[in-house]
């Protein structure tokens, strides 16, 4: 067998975590993206410099500030407590709330770019049409920016695929809950287990440029045939 069922049960928590990340981005980043786009209040640059933060920070530090934001002592962990929740530290839940965090701008960005695209004068003639300012979203510019949902979601789903230093950083290294392909695979390699390390890599390198690819050429069959 080339791989373990440990490395499998990696590989399925992998891809739960990064579908359940893309989805929740979607909803919370499509009102941010749409708002940087659209907005000249004064705070746009800091709001959309702490969009950003994940690009820059290393992940350890981001990890860092999440785990005592989600401990006990954290804002979200008194939150969660009262809740009757418990911690999310080193659950797989947890992992979820801090890939959000960390794959925002992954997903918000390319957004904001596809919306400024739209431009203003296909709302304007919306508009002009009695189409409310929701409805002239939805019918004319989410239509319009398709494009950019689909690259906003590749880069989420891809990019939470990959995520390492955040993930063991809130989840740890617990089997079946929070071992995601990246720390399995350094698992692997600490072990000096080489092969099955390099057998469970190729695995998701393939499976990355298979989906990439699909999507890509998804993308870009409508823009031909409109052509």
């Amino acid at each position: 067998m080339l791989l373990t069922d440990s490395d499998l049960q990696a590989m399925w928590l992998t891809v739960r975590l990064a579908g359940i990340v893309t989805l929740i981005l979607l909803l919370l980043g499509t009102p941010i993206a749409w708002w940087l786009a659209r907005s000249k209040a004064c705070w746009k640059g800091p709001i959309g410099a702490i969009v950003a933060l994940p690009l820059v920070l290393p992940p350890s530090v981001l990890g860092f500030y999440l785990l005592l934001t989600m401990g006990p002592n954290g804002p979200v962990g008194h939150l969660t407590q009262w809740l009757g929740i418990g911690s999310l530290p080193f659950t797989f839940w947890g992992l979820v709330f801090a890939s959000v965090f960390y794959s925002l701008p992954f997903m918000v960005q390319p957004l904001q770019t596809a919306f400024e695209a739209v431009g203003e004068r296909p709302l304007e003639v919306a508009a002009t049409l009695r189409a409310s300012p929701l409805d002239a979203f939805f019918t004319v510019a989410v239509p319009l920016a398709l494009p950019g949902f689909l690259s906003a979601s590749i880069l989420t789903f891809t990019h939470t695929i990959g995520e390492f230093g955040v993930v063991l950083m809130i989840g740890g290294n617990l089997p079946g809950v929070t071992r995601v392909v990246s720390v399995q695979i350094y698992d692997h390699v600490e072990a000096m287990e080489y092969m099955q390390a390099h057998r469970l890599a190729a695995v998701m390198l393939i499976f990355s440029f298979v989906v990439l690819l699909c999507l890509y050429s998804w993308r870009s069959n409508p823009m031909k045939k409109g052509a």
